[in-house]
């Protein structure tokens, strides 16, 4: 069931600054905007949020990449110079009718242009202020730039996937830009929540390497309490270093299969397979997992993912063909989920996107509206 267009989104009537750039900040102020919040973008005249610019796949729409208006549709976009005292003056009496703001400049910055939470807190004592960083506001990393794959490889996380032979491999996509806005819109959300008890408003403060260690909580929990040593990723088929066998994706005839967690008795019996039970005692399944997805590996790559998945489904052992998106597409799953939307450019290209993953009442909530035009509604926000 799609939003009714008369039907009041939750967040309706709360007005979000975002000043943000590329994907953290900016994909904070896309939720707030799916669930209702009129979010508007400050962006630097002729240049804008430098998202605009950053082209992936070659796919442009008019002057701006696809990507810019992926993460910000449903926003209107305000051009002031920061710097241009008559700007900075218009962008802090718009900032005393804001409900929410949000930037991911570096330590120091919006402070030296009179921005930063203390001045404006001043001016607006009932404002939300969101701040994304890269490493904290503390320390000798605070002035490395706090970019996605940077991020993944010195917090350990590039260590955990591949096999035990391979190179460190990251996270095919911004995982922690991701992450890292999801944790924002928590903190905004509860920090408006307080405000309706208290009145006041508050800071807001995250950042990519708490969000990335945050989402190892599992493993790093189990390096803090070990003996001190890397945990080991599997020779064969690593999916999760913690985890015994036969946790991981294997190659079969016609294409790969997932398995998560299932006693290796029953597998043995279900596949028809007599080199697992030797491997039966639960015990074994973590101390011997490359022994046993060693095993795993040689044989289900003779036969075909449906066939193996027609013994073991029915048995519910957690198992799932391994699709990629054109095979994702086609499938009556991802069709009853309603996954997708379709926004419009401001030179009226329709742009298939995502939609918020959130429901309300039932609902799926989503909106035609694309990305802005640079500066699109400077005059109506300042003059």
């Amino acid at each position: 069931m799609t939003w009714e267009p008369d039907v009041m989104k939750p967040l309706e009537g709360l007005r979000v600054l975002d000043f943000a750039q590329f994907l953290a900040g900016p994909m904070a102020a896309l939720r707030l905007a799916d669930l209702g919040a009129e979010v508007v973008k400050i962006e630097r005249p002729g240049v804008g949020d430098l998202c605009r610019s950053l082209v992936i796949s070659d796919q442009k729409v008019g002057p701006d990449s696809l990507l810019f208006h992926t993460i910000n549709r449903n926003k209107a976009s305000v051009a002031a110079d920061l710097k241009n005292p008559e700007d900075l003056a218009g962008i802090k009496d718009l900032l005393s009718t804001a409900d929410v703001m949000i930037h991911n400049f570096r330590p120091g910055v919006m402070e030296r242009i009179g921005l930063g939470w203390e001045d404006v807190r001043k001016s607006n004592p009932k404002l939300v202020y969101g701040a994304v960083t890269g490493y904290g506001t503390t320390g000798p990393w605070v002035k490395k730039p706090g970019q996605d794959l940077l991020v993944q490889s010195l917090s350990g996380m590039a260590w955990l996937s591949g096999n035990s032979d391979d190179p460190p491999v990251p996270a095919g996509f911004a995982v922690l830009d991701i992450t890292c806005g999801n944790h924002l819109v928590q903190g905004i959300m509860a920090a408006l929540l307080r405000r309706e008890k208290t009145g006041r408003g508050g800071l807001v403060e995250v950042d990519l390497m708490s969000s990335a260690i945050d989402m190892q909580f599992e493993l790093f929990t189990a390096f803090l309490n070990g003996d001190g040593a890397m945990s080991e990723r599997s020779a064969v088929a690593n999916a999760n270093a913690s985890v015994g066998a036969p946790y991981g994706i294997y190659a079969c005839k016609d294409g790969y299969i997932a398995i998560a967690m299932a006693p290796i008795a029953k597998l043995a019996e279900l596949l028809e397979c007599p080199a697992l039970v030797p491997f039966s005692d639960p015990g074994r399944a973590f101390s011997q997992r490359d022994e046993i997805k060693s095993v795993l590996r040689d044989f289900l790559r003779e036969g075909d993912v449906g066939d193996w998945l027609e013994r073991l489904e029915p048995a519910d052992i957690w198992c799932a063909r391994v699709l990629d998106w054109p095979e994702l597409i086609e499938t009556e799953g991802f069709v009853a989920l309603d996954a997708v939307q379709t926004v419009t450019a401001p030179d009226g290209t329709a742009i298939r996107t995502t939609r918020c993953p959130i429901r309300m009442d039932g609902q799926v909530m989503t909106s035609s509206v694309g990305g802005p035009a640079l500066g699109a509604d400077t005059a109506f926000y300042l003059d």
